[in-house]
């Protein structure tokens, strides 16, 4: 393997890792985010334990990780395919399984925003549409996100027809979110998944 592309996966990995989640209600708060709520360190727990300011803050640094990430990578291997969409994986297995929190983090949603910011900002764009729209419908942020990670390989495909690298970044990073949901689908066909509200909080 190239090195670049080796340097490139374990500083996105690195990236991924960082846990701001747990960071920022930890400083902010005083409190360990894994033991509010969903238990989860990413964005919407963070909403729903800390309020929307904190939730707000947290996903644009996690959205910025995966972001810097790919662009990291993008400058070292020179925007090569494979590069990139290694460093796409890699940034959201960081965040998945951080090696700083005994690797149990979140669901990788908004690494995978980030890093595909980056690599497929027209298909991001239609499916955060979808995305949009089923939780406004639903008022389920899990099933919003199941929705458009399991669209995002049809849309990069049809909008991209990129190399086989970024579409099967594409295909493995929807599918490892939709997986990472799992409690969350089990929860959505029992009816006992949680309602999303702007203000903070669930019901």
């Amino acid at each position: 393997m190239d090195w670049t592309l080796a340097v490139s996966a374990v500083v996105a990995y690195l990236l991924g890792a960082i846990p701001f989640g747990y960071l920022f209600v930890r400083y902010a708060m005083g409190k360990d985010i894994r033991t509010l709520g969903s238990g989860n360190i990413g964005a919407t727990n963070v909403h729903r334990a800390a309020g929307r300011g904190a939730g707000v803050v947290v996903l644009v640094l996690d959205i910025a990780k995966g972001c810097l990430a790919v662009w990291i990578a993008g400058r070292l291997t020179h925007d090569a395919p494979m590069g990139l969409a290694l460093s796409a994986l890699a940034v959201m297995a960081g965040h998945a399984f951080p090696v700083f929190l005994g690797f149990k983090g979140g669901k990788a949603v908004a690494s995978f925003i980030g890093a595909f910011l980056y690599v497929a900002p027209v298909a991001l764009a239609i499916v955060l549409a979808v995305f949009v729209v089923v939780v406004a419908i639903s008022k389920h942020i899990s099933l919003g996100s199941i929705s458009a990670a399991l669209l995002f390989p049809l849309v990069v495909w049809w909008r991209m027809h990129p190399p086989e690298p970024i579409l099967a970044a594409a295909l493995i990073g929807g599918l490892f979110i939709t997986y990472r949901h799992k409690a969350n689908i089990s929860r959505l066909l029992s009816g006992t998944e949680s309602v999303f509200s702007l203000k903070g909080g669930s019901r």
